[in-house]
């Protein structure tokens, strides 16, 4: 991975002495050793600041919402996960492709900080659980790749082996689960404010009229807030894993976004989000063809 920075280093000094581009968003390290954090780097100076390593998690789509006044354009580098953040956002009318210099680097899997944290540089790491599923660690769109594409490597099962537990469940028994899970949410917005997917200007649960959504932290309005969030994403989810990683308690978000995308590949054939800006999703169109089996 440090060719890969150095070519990251090389192609920010390129572009922002050149004058194609205003601002370069990538990762630097920050601490401790397992964390890489966002970077906004707008002079020569400062590229050497950029790093690629097994721990750059932070998906950097989501950071164009807050760049829109920034005057020129913007190079972010993506890994597959963040390139279909940034066609989430461009099918979205949030941002303009041609505002965009985005730079491609194929993943090979990232590591998880708290299986590193403890350890020292070079030790044995479990890989992170947001890569176990990813279908497409190769960036979906570019405009410059750097490095060689890597094939998609099952990593494990975790999420998928707790998606059919419980899909084996009786429906009580799976509402305890989710309900033992979302007790205790504690509202922090993490997964909301991580999420490409989630990128309304002004969010439904911010709203205080009406009030749709109680401030008291209590199961009943937790359970609201997720489970209208998994809706509101539902086919438009990347699959990038940020929410869960994001979670300070740890709720495996990830199973309930996934079985809602199961559920929609199953009635609508595979169309996984973020690839084609141009494509309606399977929830935003209509065909007279449609199944019509859960009506």
């Amino acid at each position: 991975m440090k060719e890969i920075t150095q070519k990251m280093r090389d192609t920010a000094r390129e572009l922002l002495s050149s004058g194609q581009v205003a601002l370069v968003l990538g990762w630097e390290k920050g601490y401790p050793w397992y964390k890489s954090a966002p970077t906004f780097i707008d002079k020569v100076e400062d590229v050497e600041r950029l790093v690629f390593d097994e721990f750059c998690h932070n998906n950097l789509s989501k950071y164009l919402l807050d760049l829109a006044a920034v005057d020129g354009k913007v190079a972010l580098f993506v890994k597959g996960c963040d390139s279909r953040g940034v066609n989430r956002l461009i099918q979205d009318n949030q941002v303009k492709r041609e505002q965009l210099y985005i730079i491609g680097i194929p993943c090979p899997g990232l590591k998880d900080p708290d299986d590193a944290a403890g350890k020292n540089w070079g030790d044995e790491i479990n890989g992170a659980v947001k890569c176990q599923d990813c279908r497409f660690p190769n960036p979906v769109v570019y405009d410059l790749l750097l490095g060689e594409k890597v094939p998609a490597v099952e990593r494990g099962r975790e999420t998928r082996e707790l998606i059919e537990r419980l899909e084996k469940m009786k429906p009580d028994e799976r509402y305890e689960f989710w309900a033992g899970q979302f007790n205790r949410c504690i509202r922090c917005y993490a997964c909301r404010n991580i999420c490409p997917a989630c990128n309304c200007r002004e969010c439904v649960f911010d709203r205080a009229v009406p009030e749709w959504l109680g401030k008291a932290n209590n199961l009943v309005e937790n359970q609201f807030m997720q489970l209208t969030r998994a809706i509101h994403v539902a086919g438009r989810c990347i699959e990038c894993g940020e929410c869960e990683r994001a979670c300070p308690v740890n709720i495996p978000l990830m199973a309930l976004n996934r079985k809602i995308i199961n559920d929609i590949e199953e009635l609508f054939g595979e169309e996984p989000a973020g690839l084609d800006p141009e494509k309606k999703t399977p929830l935003g169109r209509f065909e007279l063809d449609d199944p019509e089996k859960f009506m």
